[in-house]
């Protein structure tokens, strides 16, 4: 049997599984990641994407998740970890 469910929050989506699923079911989450390539790292950084792959090249950006023939995949949280710890750092180096 195969459920799917959709919901504003992971802990209202887990209460219809549940409720879906009754007593003494197990209940397995298969969980997929947003995922971004090259084109929307530099999207949610605001960069090109030739920006993006010196700093994939120098070893300075996360690890992707998977290397495909279209080129590599980042989980988007990674991609947006790091743009938000590259701001920080962008706005302490600002004289004040």
């Amino acid at each position: 049997m195969s459920v799917e469910v959709s919901g504003s929050s992971r802990a209202r989506c887990l209460a219809k599984l549940r409720r879906a699923a009754g007593d003494g079911v197990s209940v397995i989450i298969e969980v997929t990641p947003a995922l971004a390539g090259v084109a929307e790292a530099a999207a949610i950084l605001g960069w090109d994407r030739r920006r993006v792959i010196t700093y994939v090249d120098r070893g300075s950006f996360p690890e992707p998740v998977a290397r495909l023939a279209s080129g590599r995949v980042w989980r988007r949280e990674d991609v947006e970890a790091f743009a938000r710890a590259w701001n920080r750092r962008r706005a302490d180096r600002r004289p004040r």
